[in-house]
């Protein structure tokens, strides 16, 4: 299940902070919350995938402020989209957000406009994908001593294993059965991004174009509940990219993981 929601400020112009993305992770668990409350408590378990993720905050118009790297301009319409494999979780979002649809984010209000349910491509090997949120993609590595958390890029082999694992990982909890093996990336642009998560805390993490092969169910697990780690912070949407290229694509990294 995927939606656009789209908002609108009370003023033409609005600030949008870049490191934006706990913002909506807390409009997300508030209206779940309002509307489910015991499925919002399960939805704070650690170290399990929450099985949704969103996109980052996006607006019709934008604009730099000099000497201002803390936020940009938006102007006229804003939106976002969410995604979740959990029907229970969209139902909660939806539901807390239409029936209350004034939206405190950062230092500005917004009103939800219109939510709008968009539908799910037929099928998902083959085809190219583009992040709508940057891919986070982690493991553990000793440093000065004690093992700490390492932000992997796509250009380490171990970033591909942990994205399939990561993808085993949520297949098994929206399918109850065991994942099939069969998944590739080939990786053609790439884009690296660093957002404050939480104060003071920072994950380093990938805006990708790549094309995905596989097991339509394994991909599919990806595209609805996101791609790589913390989703439920806003990491790993991506959307089928359907802008034509001419001629041959070349990847990057290419990667066969099974």
């Amino acid at each position: 299940m995927r939606f656009l929601i789209r908002l609108k400020n009370e003023n033409l112009e609005f600030k949008v902070p870049y490191n934006h993305l706990y913002y909506l992770q807390g409009l997300v668990y508030r209206r779940i919350q309002r509307i489910n409350p015991e499925l919002s408590l399960s939805l704070h378990r650690p170290k399990v995938p929450k099985l949704f993720t969103f996109s980052l905050f996006m607006t019709k118009e934008r604009h730099r402020v000099n000497g201002n790297s803390k936020y940009f301009i938006g102007r006229k319409e804003a939106f976002f989209y969410f995604s979740t494999a959990v029907p229970e979780i969209a139902e909660a979002f939806i539901g807390g957000l239409l029936q209350e649809p004034e939206v405190k984010l950062w230092d500005e209000k917004f009103y939800v406009e219109t939510v709008k349910a968009l539908p799910e491509p037929v099928s998902f090997s083959g085809k190219i994908y583009s992040t709508l949120s940057p891919i986070a993609v982690t493991t553990m590595k000793i440093q000065f001593g004690k093992p700490r958390h390492y932000d992997l890029g796509p250009d380490e082999p171990e970033f591909y294993g942990n994205l399939k694992e990561n993808l085993k990982q949520k297949y098994l909890l929206i399918y109850g059965k065991k994942s099939p093996e069969d998944f590739e990336i080939e990786v053609l642009n790439v884009k690296p991004k660093r957002f404050e998560v939480k104060p003071g805390i920072f994950q380093r993490a990938w805006h990708l174009v790549f094309r995905a092969y596989g097991d339509d169910e394994l991909i599919r697990a990806g595209y609805l509940a996101g791609f790589g780690e913390k989703n439920s912070l806003g990491f790993g949407m991506v959307k089928v990219d359907g802008r034509r290229r001419n001629g041959r694509t070349s990847s990057i990294y290419r990667k066969l993981v099974h």
